[in-house]
């Protein structure tokens, strides 16, 4: 099945077509199993099966997404292959720099500018393997979309979007494109969850785009995730798909909101996560002590203390008090303080998820850990964790050899921060395994929700 992936929850345009196939069958790709067929089948049906009328009055404002836990597990269900088609992205992220953050009305408006060249690329790409002129990028005229726009819907067996969380304005130009293209193709609809999402990332494993390196094999239950982002900060507990517990979340900000602040004080440009980890890497991650929370909550999480520590630190350094503007800062911290400020505070942050990510991981020992977020890119994240898992699993190994690559999972950068894959691959196994459909007439957003 394929499935066309929406998302714009915040700055990024993005869609992308995702293939979901049967191991065992990846050898042909054109053919699809009469199991997987018959999900996309039968969520067809139901799409055809009833009137406009029919539809407002059956809908409730979120059935769509209800948490129901699939019987029977994985394996149960067989073995799968999440192919990565077409993935395309188009972000306003410089419109937002001069203002040090997303400004909500102009990602809405820039969402309304590029949605549909971005979707029409993305069917583009996946049907033809390249996008308008050559992988030029979004297409540049109505003329061309008019022209290649015939055909392209005819593999598309549904469409996931995203729904929540994110800015409303923003969510809100994804699900009103998604619902219209439903209706108009006659293509059942999934809600998709921005968080749960960044997790099934780390579910493709193979594509014919270049310039990605994907994971060899896909994570197994129960696994463990890690999610890391500017907005969440949470340890996931999967059991099996859409069976999931949260042990852990942030108690004020987000590992990622810590970055960009951080990157405010010291002025480094927006978004702070890159900002910071590049300074960092010409800075010495000892040169200052910086405090860790402790939390009621064993697998809890909190940066509120370590980012005003950092505005301490560096009003310290410039010999000023509390009283004096943080904006002015930047121009009285030498290029040297500010690397070993950026490196100390970096790796203080890291160190926090990774004692917690450790610890849930010793006590409740999954088969698989995930990264996910756009703090997922961090490489002193991926490599302090990789590091002392390793060390956990030979505690834990009984004897048996266990390499950490076979537990520790993350993707391709480019798809930890926000993109339509992530959503692709979570709708396409929300079909397999026969979850709720959206109601084209009624889906709403919903911009607080949570896991």
């Amino acid at each position: 099945m394929k499935i066309l992936g929406i998302e714009t929850s915040c700055d990024e345009t993005a869609a992308s077509v995702v293939e979901l196939l049967e191991s065992s069958r990846t050898s042909n790709q054109s053919t699809q199993t009469s199991a997987v067929r018959g999900a996309a089948e039968e969520a067809q049906r139901t799409v055809q099966s009833g009137t406009e009328s029919e539809h407002r009055k059956s809908a409730t404002k979120h059935s769509a997404v209800s948490s129901t836990r699939v019987a029977g597990s994985a394996s149960k269900q067989g073995a799968t292959v999440c192919r990565l088609l077409s993935n395309v992205v188009a972000s306003s992220m410089d419109l937002h720099k001069k203002y040090g953050g997303v400004v909500p009305e102009i990602a809405a408006r820039s969402h309304i500018e590029a949605i549909n060249p971005v979707i029409e690329q993305a069917l583009y790409q996946a049907k033809y393997g390249q996008g308008f002129g050559h992988n030029s990028g979004v297409a540049s005229s109505a003329s061309q979309q008019a022209v290649t726009a015939d055909g392209l819907w005819d593999d598309i067996d549904a469409i996931a979007v995203t729904y929540g969380a994110g800015l409303g304005g923003s969510l809100l130009i994804g699900v009103l494109a998604a619902r219209t293209l439903a209706i108009l193709h006659n293509k059942p609809l999934y809600a998709c969850n921005h968080v749960e999402g960044h997790v099934y990332a780390n579910f493709l494993t193979e594509t014919p785009l270049k310039g990605y390196s994907l994971p060899s094999s896909q994570p197994q239950f129960p696994l463990l995730a890690l999610i890391v982002s500017g907005g969440h900060t949470q340890l996931v507990l999967f059991r099996d798909h859409f069976d999931y517990e949260i042990l852990g979340r942030t108690q004020d900000d987000a590992i990622g909101e810590a970055f960009d602040k951080v990157a405010k004080i010291i002025g480094l440009p927006y978004p702070g996560g890159p900002s910071v980890a590049k300074e960092a890497a010409k800075g010495d991650p000892d040169k200052y002590t910086l405090p860790k929370a402790k939390l009621q909550g064993r697998f809890d999480f909190s940066f509120s203390g370590l980012k005003t520590a950092v505005l301490r630190l560096a009003q310290a350094e410039c010999g000023v008090d509390y009283d004096f503007p943080s904006y002015k800062l930047p121009e009285k911290l030498s290029e040297a303080q500010k690397a070993d400020i950026a490196a100390s505070f970096q790796r203080v942050a890291v160190e926090t998820v990774v004692d917690k990510t450790v610890a849930t991981f010793e006590s409740y020992r999954p088969k698989s850990v995930v990264i996910a977020g756009g703090v997922a890119a961090n490489q002193e994240l991926r490599h302090q964790l990789e590091h002392r898992l390793s060390e956990a699993i030979a505690q834990q190994s009984d004897g048996k050899q266990t390499e950490v690559a076979r537990i520790l999972h993350y993707t391709d950068i480019k798809l930890c921060t926000d993109n339509a894959a992530m959503i692709a691959a979570l709708g396409s196994f929300k079909m397999k395994l026969k979850q709720p459909t959206a109601d084209p007439y009624s889906l709403d957003i919903a911009p607080n929700l949570s896991m």
